[in-house]
């Protein structure tokens, strides 16, 4: 035996782990050897035998389960479950099982985790399966055990039994010592272990599907609605899962049933706005269309409708109106035919006025926040409750039109009360008046005949009007972005309206808004917004946007229309098209504001001589060609439609010869260079193409997608000869283009033709002679074309050689004027340098003179006296430049005077 000194401790590791290993692996067997036990038919009788191994094991795992024995333990928990029905005594076995399931699972690794999670996630799924039975204990078990995985707290370390009130009794007979030694052992898993494989496990569809077994349970069901609702909050996979299980259909049909507590039909519709929120909304409202939801809602909606008093009853109620608005989006649902939608409609339509309805008696309006909101939602359901044509006879029958009329006053009328009654705030009013807007511009297209019965166009031009008159008032944010701008928002829905009303293009509706002089009136309106707006002011660019599409859809085919536009529209365009395509991809919204100017020009000036020549005056046409050649490829079609529309008119024709832009191009060059870049888009494989016998062949319908066609007939109204600023590729390009209508007719036939071989129909010989001419009458055309191309591009070799030869020409004078430069000056420097070349050079020139003299024909003209000059260099200077000029000389001259004869 070993003494040991004082102060020296006992090396004992390798005993301790050797003895936790053997204790694991003991205690594994142990719980083999319980399963054993109740499942062996021999000691299945043994009723005293198996509680007494039971609590021990529960004894044992006190402070949680580990998560390799989940498995084992789920069986323990099978079996009990089986044998509860013949023992009832089991029952206590579950409930102190599922007690322990509210403490995290224990990990004797980290890599635990990973290594048992299927394990976990089929014991998460049985603990489910547990609420199938009929004890109201086990059942609250479940329950609370599973919203414990939502409210406890991480654990750092494990808690003894005084600590920690919610662990069982059970485990109040262990030592100190050997809890020490267990929680050093084992770990509790990361907090949101559990909580990842539950949403793996089919538990939530587990507990979902268990509300049918609690008909006669009311005490239970708030609790298993209360778990679900933090299911269904917490997860998109629970809120799926659930859905799965056709969760919302039977949240719905069992939220009447009486509730003594008072909160079933709230946390219902807490989990069916989650399961909309969070799960699929398609699938939601899929399962509440049936008759049977349907007439539940309605049911729910009404107590709350009449009842509501306090602020979560008042939330409550709208929360259902929520759900039905989702449900009416779905044109099958049951909301008409259980007659909820008269209901509802009838509630829309009532005003804030006295009523003689028993609804409205009942309703009880506190023109509280949540009141607010209740009435906005129930304008906004108009909108997809008109889905149901149905329902647009009983929007007539209601005078739903004149109500969203109502609200379209301005608010100066609205406010108009009697003193001392409680009505809207201006700033609800404005709310309403725009939710009012919205709904309008969907409902009016279907309804037009009671919107114009009602005068609709005058009240919303009478809006307009408000609005431009009182632009600096303060408007709260009905759409987000736009936060604090004045009266723009108004304006936009109103400008909408119009729009959904004139865009059906009925002619009586049409003509009453311009009868009224909306033209005008509006055309002064977007002058205003856009004088008054910035740049990147978004509301603005998008206002002036539907303004011109609103003068695109009435001038488009009407001709007093477009005179009525007259120079006033002619000068609005003008300066929109000013702008040019600078800010196209900013992202405000000015893409659409210059496709929209375009079309304004196209429908609304196009058309009409005395518009047309007021804008070609004002340069129109010159700003849609710079707007051509500036702008992406997206604007190019419009762009070219427009002018060849304004082709019509001869004053164009000049307008497009003399353009040019920055760079000096012209306008038929910038229009084949499209050409060119429109055939390189074109890259398609048309072999093994077919079209039915109804249907236009890709060559015809090719026409309509790219620019060529139009590009051809623009050079139609130009011509094709002497057009200014062609290069040689351009008239290579020319040449192609004159022919365009022979390609395409030569294109249809060679389509013909493929589709005859491909769908092997027998032609008569003089049908398949015909065909054979007109493929080969095309090919010529294609011939001439390549002759007549090859001949440009002679012409072009041929001067570009005659201008190569000039430039070596030119080349080879200059070469040898600097060499006759060079030897002069040479000549210079030696005759300048040296006096002995110079006295030979002048000897050279003497004799050169004497040779070219005449010869004197009388004495007079040979004593005739003669001056000479001798020249001598005084100095020589040197200015660093190169040649002659480089060198400075001062000369000296003597005179030399002749002698007198004697």
């Amino acid at each position: 035996m070993e003494i040991l000194k004082p102060g020296k401790k006992r090396d004992v590791p390798v005993i301790r782990q050797r003895a936790t290993h053997i204790e694991v692996n003991a205690k594994s067997s142990e719980l083999h050897k319980v399963i054993h036990l109740l499942e062996d038919p021999l000691t299945t009788d043994l009723k005293e035998r198996h509680l007494f191994i039971l609590k021990k094991l529960l004894n044992r795992n006190s402070n949680g389960f580990l998560l390799r024995e989940l498995a084992g333990i789920a069986r323990v928990l099978e079996l009990c479950a089986d044998k509860v029905k013949e023992h009832p005594e089991y029952l206590f076995i579950l409930c102190e099982a599922l007690k322990i399931c509210r403490l995290p699972f224990l990990k004797e690794r980290a890599s635990d985790e990973l290594s048992y999670a299927q394990g976990v996630t089929d014991f998460l799924s049985h603990m489910g399966c547990l609420m199938r039975i009929c004890d109201a204990e086990v059942r609250q078990n479940v329950i609370e055990s599973v919203k414990s995985f939502y409210n406890c707290v991480a654990h750092t370390h494990l808690l003894d039994s005084t600590d920690n009130p919610t662990k069982p009794k059970l485990q109040t007979h262990l030592s100190k010592s050997r809890f020490s030694n267990y929680s050093l052992r084992f770990q509790p898993t990361s907090p949101g272990y559990r909580l990842q494989l539950l949403e793996l496990s089919d538990l939530p569809k587990t507990l979902l599907l268990s509300m049918a077994a609690l008909e006669n349970h009311s005490a239970i069901r708030p609790q298993l609605l209360q778990a679900l609702q933090i299911l269904s909050s917490s997860s998109d996979a629970n809120c799926v899962s659930m859905l799965h299980a056709r969760g919302a259909e039977m949240i719905c049909l069992h939220m009447n049933e009486p509730d003594p507590s008072g909160q079933v039909l709230l946390l219902s519709s807490d989990i069916l706005c989650n399961l909309l929120e969070r799960g699929n909304k398609e699938e939601v409202s899929a399962q509440l269309i049936s008759l049977d939801c349907v007439l539940s809602l309605k049911e729910a909606f009404s107590h709350v409708l009449q009842n509501a008093s306090q602020q979560a009853d008042l939330q409550l109620r709208n929360d259902l109106l929520m759900i039905i608005t989702v449900i009416a989006e779905n044109p099958n649902s049951a909301l008409t035919e259980s007659l909820f939608a008269q209901q509802l409609v009838h509630l829309i339509t009532l005003t804030e006025d006295k009523s003689l309805s028993h609804l409205a008696h009942n309703l009880g309006l506190t023109y509280k926040n949540e009141d607010f909101k209740m009435k906005k939602m129930l304008l906004n359901l108009l909108i997809p409750l008109s889905k149901d044509l149905t329902a647009l006879q009983l929007y007539e029958d209601e005078r739903v039109m004149l109500t969203l009329l109502t609200y379209v006053k301005s608010p100066g009328v609205m406010s108009e009360h009697q003193p001392g009654a409680r009505h809207w705030s201006s700033i609800q009013q404005e709310e309403l008046q725009l939710q009012a807007l919205v709904t309008l511009s969907s409902i009016a297209p279907l309804m037009l005949s009671d919107f114009m019965s009602y005068q609709g166009n005058n009240y919303l031009l009478l809006l307009l009007d408000w609005c431009v008159e009182s632009g600096a008032s303060y408007v709260h944010g009905f759409d987000g972005r736009y936060g604090r701008r004045n009266k723009k928002i108004q304006m936009l829905h109103c400008i909408r309206a119009l729009r959904s009303v004139t865009s059906q293009g009925v002619e009586f509706v049409n003509q009453d808004l311009c009868d009224q002089g909306a033209i005008h009136q509006l055309l002064g309106i977007l002058m205003q917004v856009e004088a008054s707006s910035e740049e990147d002011d978004e509301l603005a660019v998008e206002i002036m946007t539907e303004i011109q599409i609103l003068f695109s859809t009435l001038c488009e085919t009407d001709l007093h229309r477009k005179d009525l536009f007259g120079f006033e529209g002619a000068e609005m365009a003008i300066q929109f098209l000013r702008k040019g395509s600078g800010k196209f991809y900013s992202g405000l919204g000015h893409n659409k504001l210059i496709l929209s100017t375009v079309d304004c020009v196209w429908s609304s000036i196009v058309g009409c001589y005395r518009t047309e020549d007021h804008f070609l005056e004002k340069e129109g046409a010159f700003l849609l060609l710079d707007l051509l050649s500036t702008s992406p490829r997206c604007l190019h079609g419009v762009v070219l439609s427009t002018l060849l529309d304004l082709c019509d008119n001869p004053n164009t024709l000049p307008h497009l010869l003399t353009w040019r832009d920055v760079t000096g191009q012209t306008a038929p060059r910038l229009l084949l260079q499209l050409w060119r870049e429109e055939e390189e888009e074109l890259d398609r494989d048309e072999s093994a193409l077919t079209f039915p016998s109804n249907a236009a062949s890709l060559a015809v319908m090719e026409i309509s997608e790219n620019l060529r066609a139009k590009i051809y007939f623009i050079f139609s109204y130009l011509g094709f000869q002497e057009l200014p600023g062609l290069s040689t590729e351009d008239y290579v390009t020319l040449s192609i283009v004159k022919r365009y209508l022979d390609f395409k007719v030569g294109e249809v036939w060679e389509e013909i033709s493929r589709e005859v071989r491909l769908e092997n129909v027998w032609l008569f010989s003089d049908d398949e002679q015909a065909l054979n001419n007109i493929c080969k009458t095309s090919e010529d055309t294609a011939r001439r074309v390549v002759a007549e191309q090859n001949k440009i591009l002679e012409q072009r070799q041929k001067e570009d050689i005659r201008k190569e030869t000039l430039f070596y020409t030119e080349m080879k004078s200059h070469r040898k004027q600097e060499a006759l430069m060079a030897k002069s000056w040479d000549s210079y420097v030696s005759r300048t340098s040296s006096y002995k070349v110079l006295k030979e050079v002048k000897a050279q020139r003497e004799s050169y003179s004497e040779s070219t003299k005449p010869k004197v024909k009388d004495e007079e003209a040979v004593k005739r006296p003669t001056k000479h000059f001798i020249g001598h260099i005084l100095a020589v200077e040197s200015t660093g430049a190169k040649g002659p000029a480089g060198v400075r000389v001062k000369l000296g001259r003597t005179a030399i005077k002749e002698k007198t004869a004697t």
